[in-house]
């Protein structure tokens, strides 16, 4: 049987499992680059699962030789406007943003390279696990362009010092690295990533579907706080937790030694 021609294939393809979403930036020849057109999908097909309450987990994953190599720098010479751009980079802010928002927990799945604002996606991704043989950069400064939207997500993801010196130089660091700086949670062999993301992704879908949506917005909110105004908002979150059948079960599955029945509510 004859491979199916890329050209047939989306450029996105989604496969759902057992609860796990996952989501393969699909454009191999182009190292996954993010044309506006796989942004596009991105961001419906991400819209779609947030308000998809079967599914629990979402895992990010690249075809081919690498996971995503940024931006589509060939299309974005061919629209040289300023609109154009601002346009483009509105766009992929608005899905690095979805990632964030939406109530599932997110894994990055990384192998081969994830340069530019596909380091971004990683670091914009929830969790993240990598190939021991998979490389990291924000290069654009090579190119004469600061990679400064990746700079949001990489300086929130590990140390400035650490952050400015990948943006500031535009050298890749390794996986083993990567996890040092905190940009990746777990590095294993490539034949082990899959069972690795499963790991991760067994354990979160054995938890309460209520008490991770409330507590990944939470997460996210409360970093851009105060102390002060952090635990005002994380000690409202515990009490509103509470006042969910969610909790009340699994409280009283601890007492008894048994498994809880998550309600969803």
């Amino acid at each position: 049987m004859n491979a199916p021609d890329q050209a047939t294939l989306p450029i996105l393809m989604r496969e759902d499992r057992e609860g796990v979403a996952t989501l393969t930036l699909n454009r191999p020849t182009q190292f996954n680059s993010l044309s506006e057109e796989l942004l596009t999908e991105l961001q419906t097909t991400l819209n779609a699962i947030a308000a998809d309450k079967a599914v629990r987990a979402v895992v990010i994953a690249g075809a081919g030789k690498a996971f995503c190599s940024g931006h589509d720098l060939k299309q974005m010479r061919a629209n040289p406007s300023k609109a154009y751009q601002q346009k483009l980079f509105k766009q992929c802010g608005k899905v690095m943003m979805t990632l964030v928002e939406m109530p599932q927990p997110v894994i990055a799945r990384i192998h081969g390279i994830a340069t530019a604002a596909g380091c971004q996606l990683v670091a914009m991704c929830d969790l993240a696990v990598a190939a021991e043989g998979a490389k990291f950069a924000v290069s654009g400064v090579n190119l004469g362009l600061f990679c400064s939207t990746p700079s949001v997500a990489l300086g929130r993801a590990m140390g400035r010092k650490q952050a400015m010196e990948m943006l500031l130089t535009g050298e890749f660091i390794d996986a083993a690295e990567a996890r040092r700086r905190g940009l990746v949670n777990r590095v294993v062999p490539l034949e082990q990533l899959d069972a690795e993301v499963k790991k991760l992704t067994d354990s979160i879908c054995g938890k309460s579907p209520v008490a991770l949506a409330m507590g990944k917005q939470m997460f996210y909110k409360q970093l851009e706080m105060g102390l002060d105004g952090a635990y005002q908002l994380a000690s409202e979150t515990m009490a509103c937790n509470m006042m969910a059948e969610d909790a009340a079960e699994g409280i009283d599955a601890f007492m008894q030694k048994r498994k809880p029945e998550w309600k969803g509510c």
